[in-house]
């Protein structure tokens, strides 16, 4: 249920709302594997030879333009590498496990930025917020070979958790803030909201893995791609020592069930993984690495559309398994230019 297109701009570090730099290039690498099988909360112990395993590079480049009375403009292009490793959708289950994958760039962001509070050195805190577009740049059709057997293969979309896009234009909204908490400006909180409206309702692509789909998935309308909404909240609190800065917090992020606008019919894995965040930064004159960990403590897997139509259809509780994994690593760097 994790996107690649949720979250970069939260580890856009700004020198809090103050900065004497113009233009900031903003360097980072996103790594998930999904290796477990959910329905609701429950992990379904799915067979190794059987669970499909998710890997997912997405590197974000983000140049940002700071310009005067706490305004800012920022460009984010990100590229992925993305690989699904699965036997069910090739053979079947208990069958020869094969990898289908995909590499490109993603969904293109523009974002303006406006600190609420005029930016000054010595300020306790400040609210930033947020409005951008996200343009479907990234492709959200993108074909590999299923197998058959050993010597038969057919040429089908792969699962949209590996697409380099969703195939809609989103509306970016994001909110941030921070509020120092001592004298020496040592220990501060923060706190980011991403929220990405995608009015379209479905891209159009059909995840049958070049199989017959069955009948209730056609009449529930559980075979095209949805275009969801996507959403990223973190909070949390930083120690400054020096040039270090050590930070915790929790992070949530996922899909809803029903966008805020347009329809919410097809295939989505809506639902929700709650993280502990730690995290540490090192700052220089220049530049700033760092390295945040959210490690899953919680995650579930919600009924989307389709689920709930089956449901009633059948009489029978109906929900759709999905993938996650144990924790993500964001690892990137800021430049001063």
């Amino acid at each position: 249920m994790v996107r690649n297109i949720s979250g970069f701009g939260q580890y856009n570090f700004t020198d809090n709302s103050f900065s004497t730099s113009n233009w900031r290039l903003n360097i980072i690498n996103r790594y998930y594997k999904s290796f477990k099988d959910y329905k609701g909360k429950i992990n379904q112990e799915t067979a190794e030879q059987n669970v499909a395993v998710i890997k997912s590079n997405t590197l974000d480049l983000s140049l940002s333009r700071l310009l005067n009375n706490g305004w800012a403009l920022s460009f984010s292009l990100p590229i992925s590498s993305n690989s699904r490793e699965a036997s069910v959708e090739h053979g079947g289950a208990n069958t020869t496990r094969h990898t289908t994958s995909t590499f490109g760039i993603g969904d293109i962001r523009f974002t303006a930025y406006k600190w609420l509070l005029k930016p000054t050195v010595k300020q306790k805190g400040n609210i930033q917020l947020g409005l951008g577009l996200k343009l479907p740049t990234g492709d959200y059709k993108y074909q590999d070979y299923f197998y058959r057997n050993d010597s038969t293969k057919v040429l089908s979309a792969v699962n949209a958790s590996i697409q380099l896009g969703d195939g809609g234009t989103g509306i970016i909204t994001e909110a941030n803030f921070f509020y120092i908490l001592n004298a020496v400006r040592s220990l501060s909180l923060y706190g980011n909201f991403y929220y990405l409206i995608n009015p379209r309702e479905q891209n159009g692509v059909a995840f049958t893995a070049g199989k017959i789909p069955p009948r209730i998935d056609s009449i529930a309308g559980n075979i095209v791609n949805s275009v969801p909404d996507v959403y990223s909240f973190r909070f949390g609190a930083n120690f400054e020592f020096k040039n270090w800065i050590f930070s915790a917090g929790l992070k949530n992020e996922g899909i809803p069930v029903y966008d805020l606008l347009g329809g919410s019919e097809g295939v989505r894995r809506a639902g929700y993984n709650l993280s502990a965040e730690p995290g540490i930064v090192y700052i220089m004159k220049k530049l700033t690495v760092y390295v945040y960990v959210p490690v899953i403590i919680s995650r579930e897997v919600k009924q989307n559309v389709p689920d709930k139509f089956k449901t009633n259809y059948t009489g029978v509780y109906t929900s759709s398994t999905g993938g996650s994994g144990s924790y993500q690593i964001f690892a990137g760097v800021q430049f001063k230019l």
